[in-house]
């Protein structure tokens, strides 16, 4: 298949809500000193949801950040904001809920805004009532055989699509898509699952049904080394992991774009390594380090 080389790769951030304070700080930095940063990468997005949103899923939301000073900084930096509402396991009587609503009224105002999800259902309710937003099909899918996720690809529906993290290195099989289906492609980088995990689609159910209000077995992971909970020295050694040199010297050049960071869990100090490595010159590291920490004095523990 023909390659159409891409130049610029586009990260798509987490935290729009939970680390809205680190992002109030590191957008005008990014804007003001761009020397700092490789002239080869943009931020695509930044995706998120706010506490108690049951439409909510993959992780558990904790975001307390009133909805319409994030759209406002979104805005003022030109980023597409997505609502991260990949619920797996919604039924009708929890369309009508209000804030969630609230949220997509407010998102879809604004131009370039989209919702990560899930469940068909949500997306059919979303297409009528929210036509303004864009939607991502959401890695909790847990698309780890390549026609089904080639399926997702082809569907009109999405605008983007996260495959399982397990299919990022499938390079013979990437390699036969078209350039359209190139470009709908948004690949995982940095998780830190265990690459065996047959789990993971019943640790995704989990957080559906707490985020729902809804009594449920607590999943446990069995995955080695559990207790070390995540590290990104961990995820660097995952078999799926996506670096900068397999971002310039692989995937852009074999027509691939787009790149999600994972992270809404950890913390915002953790957060601020993956902008350090993903996107800041290591000569520059220590500037934006200094920058973040010293000069605006922000929590980030």
């Amino acid at each position: 298949m023909y390659n159409t080389k891409k130049s610029i790769a586009y990260y798509h951030l987490p935290g729009l809500f939970e680390f809205y304070e680190l992002y109030r700080e590191f957008l005008p930095l990014f804007r003001k000193h761009r020397e700092y940063f490789y002239d080869w990468c943009e931020i695509g997005s930044i995706y998120g949801a706010p506490a108690d949103c049951i439409w909510g899923g993959g992780r558990a939301g904790f975001g307390e950040q009133e909805p319409e000073e994030v759209l406002e900084l979104m805005q003022e930096y030109g980023i597409s904001a997505r609502l991260t509402f990949s619920n797996s396991l919604l039924r009708e009587e929890h369309l009508s809920d209000k804030k969630c609503n609230e949220l997509c009224t407010l998102f879809e105002k604004s131009v370039g805004n989209g919702v990560i999800i899930h469940s068909d259902l949500l997306l059919e309710y979303l297409k009528k009532n929210y036509p303004g937003l864009y939607f991502v099909s959401s890695t909790t899918k847990v698309l780890t055989d390549f026609e089904q996720f080639l399926n997702e690809v082809n569907r009109k529906d999405f605008q983007y699509v996260v495959p399982d993290f397990r299919l990022n290195k499938s390079f013979d099989k990437l390699n036969t898509l078209s350039q359209m289906q190139k470009d709908k492609v948004e690949f995982l980088c940095n998780e830190c699952c265990w690459f065996g995990c047959k789990d993971r689609k019943r640790c995704y159910e989990a957080v559906s049904r707490k985020n729902l209000g809804e009594n449920f077995l607590e999943h446990y992971c069995t995955a080695p080394n559990i207790n070390h909970g995540y590290r990104f020295s961990k995820a660097m050694t995952n078999p799926g992991f996506i670096g900068i040199d397999a971002i310039q010297n692989i995937y852009l050049p074999m027509g691939f774009s787009n790149f999600k960071i994972e992270g809404r869990s950890l913390g915002s100090a953790l957060i601020l390594e993956f902008l350090l490595y993903y996107m800041t010159k290591p000569e520059y590291q220590l500037h934006v380090r200094e920058e973040i920490y010293l000069d605006n004095m922000l929590d980030l523990f």
